[in-house]
């Protein structure tokens, strides 16, 4: 691998370990205003709304300019949604604006790979990838818990305070200012790969135009066979994926009895096995054999609904590595042969703009149903069942489809 695509990796760590530390801060903050409950996944919609409404542009805008120059600046609009928390702003609107700034940043990230490295290095590198960004997401988790819940940390971060004198006054400042050093690293990090990637010429075009050269690359990813089932996957994975984000916490307090700081931490595990699940994937399966993983996926939902039985930490402990591990070895060479199919069929930006869109479709319609089961008040043990059902039927349905146009 190139010292351009760590620094990459290193950039996109940073950037997520932030991203997943803000929302717990959003959570708690959510919790101390005293919003209704279902108001939690509303967090998450706010986020991707911006990546299903720019989708059309952001990938253009990252084709736009050198990658590495459009990570960096949407990294920097990450930490001002951040700092708008101090100017006592709604955690609704800071999340959303860092969501807007991710938006722009995924497609930068995800398509400079396809512009670096080799084709025969793309699984591999979204081992590195997806493993890190998991990891950052849970490591987040468990920073924001530290920080918004934990008084230890609180009382420590405080202690500090005057060494620091942006951090001097309350918890919400010490934890704001934790969350928007972790993107300044990202962003010092970005400065190595500032002008790498590849720049097209007819990035710059009318909104008519933008509009329906979206539409294009949409049609032609899910009429490409392998783009189809690979989209349709991942898709699948981030929309069940950030619902079980959530309902993680919330069941590791109701069914375990840990407090939210505790409960972040328990995510660590999970985070664990996705990256030996990525590992694995990185190590042993080819982008020509990438279709052979889709097994996996049904094992996936039932190892889910199996988590109904448990309720003990001893217990849900190896059932989470599982999980993670499952889940890792799953979407990593979807992902990679989306990343394939997609640079060859039109340009990476572009190609990463349609999966986002397509994914956080998925993500807003879960959150959304999530939202509503909340309000209804439907048992977590169903949510659990029900999700995992879904993860397994839509598998082979996918795996249907890919067989049968193998054979057509």
């Amino acid at each position: 691998m190139k010292p351009a695509f760590f620094a990459i990796v290193g950039a996109q760590f940073f950037s997520s370990l932030a991203d997943s530390a803000l929302f717990i801060l959003c959570v708690s903050l959510v919790t101390t205003l005293a919003f209704p409950e279902w108001m939690t996944p509303m967090l998450k919609m706010g986020f991707v709304l911006s990546y299903i409404l720019l989708a059309p542009f952001a990938g253009a805008f990252a084709d736009m300019f050198p990658k590495g120059r459009v990570m960096l600046v949407t990294n920097t609009i990450k930490m001002f949604g951040c700092s708008l928390i101090l100017a006592k702003a709604n955690p609704l609107l800071a999340y959303g604006i860092v969501g807007f700034g991710a938006s722009a940043y995924s497609p930068a990230k995800y398509g400079i790979l396809a512009e670096v490295l080799p084709a025969r290095r793309l699984v591999a590198a979204n081992g590195w990838i997806e493993g890190t960004t998991v990891v950052a997401m849970i490591l987040g988790t468990i920073l924001g818990g530290l920080i918004s819940a934990n008084q230890h940390t609180i009382a420590w971060l405080l202690k500090m305070a005057p060494a620091y004198p942006g951090m001097a006054g309350t918890p919400l400042r010490a934890a704001v200012a934790v969350i928007v050093l972790t993107y300044f690293i990202a962003g010092v990090l970005n400065l190595c790969v500032v002008n790498a990637g590849t720049r097209y010429a007819k990035a710059r075009r009318s909104l008519p135009s933008l509009l329906l050269d979206f539409y294009r690359c949409n049609s032609t990813l899910w009429r490409d066979r392998e783009g189809r089932v690979s989209l349709g996957v991942t898709s699948l994975f981030w929309g069940a994926g950030m619902v079980l984000q959530i309902l993680l916490l919330a069941w590791a307090q109701s069914a375990l009895g840990l407090g939210l700081d505790k409960a972040a931490a328990l995510q660590g595990v999970f985070a664990l096995g996705v990256v030996i699940g990525a590992a694995i994937a990185g190590k042993t399966v080819p982008l020509v054999r990438s279709m052979s993983v889709m097994p996996v996926g049904i094992v996936l939902g039932v190892a889910l609904c199996a988590m109904v039985f448990v309720h003990t930490v001893q217990v849900a402990l190896p059932l989470l590595l599982a999980i993670g591990m499952l889940a890792g070895l799953f979407v990593v060479p979807m992902n990679a042969i989306l990343q394939h199919r997609g640079h060859s069929l039109m340009s990476a930006g572009q190609s990463i703009a349609v999966q986002n869109f397509n994914e956080n479709l998925a993500i807003l319609a879960m959150t959304a149903s999530y939202a509503m089961a909340l309000q209804v008040k439907l048992e977590m043990n169903t949510v659990l069942v029900l999700l995992g059902i879904l993860i397994a039927l839509a598998t082979l349905y996918l795996r249907a489809v890919a067989n049968t146009a193998q054979h057509a």
